[in-house]
C-alpha cells in the first residue's frame, strides 16, 4: 500500500510514517525541504502547501491513502492576530492543496485522513462529547470547522476521515514534556480549578487508530482520536505525579496563566471536552491504553515505543 503523508516529519507524522513503513507499506512524506530517502525507505518529496496542487500531485494520483497532518503549531507562542491567522491559513491552504490534487487525480486515493482536533467542539463542562456533538464557536472550533470543510471537498472522490485528536501523550514531544518541569521540582499540580476535562490518547494508540482508519472501509466522517476514559485535569495531574513519583498538590492559578498566555490559556488549559471515541468503540477498535495511570506509567517506565 502506498501512503502519502503531509506533515510527516513532526511529533505525530514521523512515528506514523515509520510505523507504516515497518509494516511494509511504501511511504511518501511531503516536505518543504529537498528530495531524499530515509534509511527505512520513506521517501521525502518537496511540496509547497499554498492552496494549489503542484508536482507533488503525481504522488497522490494512484496512492492508496493520503494523510494530512500539516499546519502551524497551535501552542507555539501567544496568539496574536497574526499568529491566529497563520494557524488557520496553514491548515486551510495545506488541506486545499491536497484536496485539489485528489479531485484532479486520474486514480484518486481510496481514503483521505485529514487532521482536526477535539477543539472542534469548543469548551464543554461535564457533558460527554461524541462525534455527533455540534461544533463550538471559539477560535479553535472555527479553525477546525474550516479545516474539515476543506477536507470534505474531496468526499465525492474518496472516503474522507477527519480525525479529531485530543492531547497526545509521549515522552519525546507534544505537550507532555512541557508539563514535567514543575513536577520534577516538586511543584506540580492541577491547572486552574482542575475540574476541566482533558481528553487524551497515548501516541501508540493514535498511530494504531490512524492505521485502522486507513484500512477500515466503513469508517468515514469525524473520528475522535481520544482514549475511552477522559479525565479531569486534577486526575491527570495526580496520575502524572504518581508516574514521576512526585507530589501533585500545587495548582497553577488561572489568572497567572491568562496573564502569561492570554486567550490561549482558556482554550488549551483551562477548558476542555469530555470527548470519547464513540465511533471507534462502536466499530470495535482496541485501545492498548484506556486508563491514564497505566498510560503514563508505560511512558515513563520505557515499556513502549514512545
Amino acid at each position: 500500500m502506498k501512503v502519502v503523508i503531509a506533515g510527516g516529519s513532526g511529533f505525530l507524522g514521523r512515528p506514523l510514517a515509520d510505523a507504516l513503513a515497518a509494516q511494509g507499506h511504501a511511504i511518501v512524506v511531503l516536505t518543504r525541504g529537498s528530495s531524499s530517502t530515509r534509511p527505512n525507505g520513506v521517501r521525502l518529496v518537496p511540496w509547497t502547501p499554498g492552496g494549489e496542487s503542484g508536482a507533488f500531485a503525481r504522488e497522490i494520483d494512484g496512492a492508496d491513502a493520503v494523510v494530512n497532518l500539516a499546519g502551524e503549531s497551535i501552542a507555539g507562542r501567544r496568539w496574536s492576530p497574526e499568529r491566529k491567522r497563520a494557524i488557520l491559513d496553514s491548515r486551510v491552504q495545506a488541506t486545499r492543496s491536497l484536496t485539489e490534487a485528489i479531485v484532479r487525480a486520474g486514480r484518486p486515493p481510496g481514503v483521505f485522513i485529514s487532521g482536526s482536533a477535539v477543539g472542534y467542539y469548543g469548551p464543554h463542562a461535564d457533558d460527554v462529547v461524541t462525534e455527533d456533538t455540534p461544533s463550538g464557536s471559539d477560535f479553535l472550533a472555527r479553525v477546525c470547522q474550516h479545516w474539515e470543510a476543506e477536507a470534505n471537498n474531496a468526499s465525492a472522490h474518496t472516503r474522507v476521515v477527519c480525525i479529531r485528536t485530543g492531547l497526545v501523550l509521549s515522552q519525546d514531544g507534544g505537550a507532555l514534556p512541557q508539563m514535567l518541569p514543575p513536577f520534577k521540582l516538586f511543584a506540580g499540580g492541577p491547572v486552574g480549578s482542575g475540574r476541566q476535562y482533558w481528553p487524551w490518547i497515548h501516541r501508540d494508540d493514535w498511530i494504531a487508530l490512524v492505521g485502522w482508519a486507513i484500512a477500515q472501509s466503513t469508517v468515514s466522517g469525524a473520528l475522535n482520536a481520544t482514549a475511552p476514559n477522559p479525565v479531569t485535569n486534577a486526575t491527570f495531574a495526580h496520575a502524572l505525579g504518581a508516574a514521576l513519583r512526585r507530589p501533585s498538590l500545587l495548582p497553577a492559578p488561572a489568572f497567572a496563566l491568562r496573564l502569561l498566555l492570554g486567550e490561549m490559556a482558556d482554550a488549551l488549559l483551562l477548558s476542555g471536552q469530555r470527548a470519547i471515541p464513540a465511533k471507534a468503540q462502536h466499530q470495535r477498535f482496541t485501545f492498548q491504553h484506556e486508563e491514564i495511570s497505566g498510560a503514563l506509567r508505560a511512558i515513563f517506565s520505557g515499556t513502549t515505543r514512545s
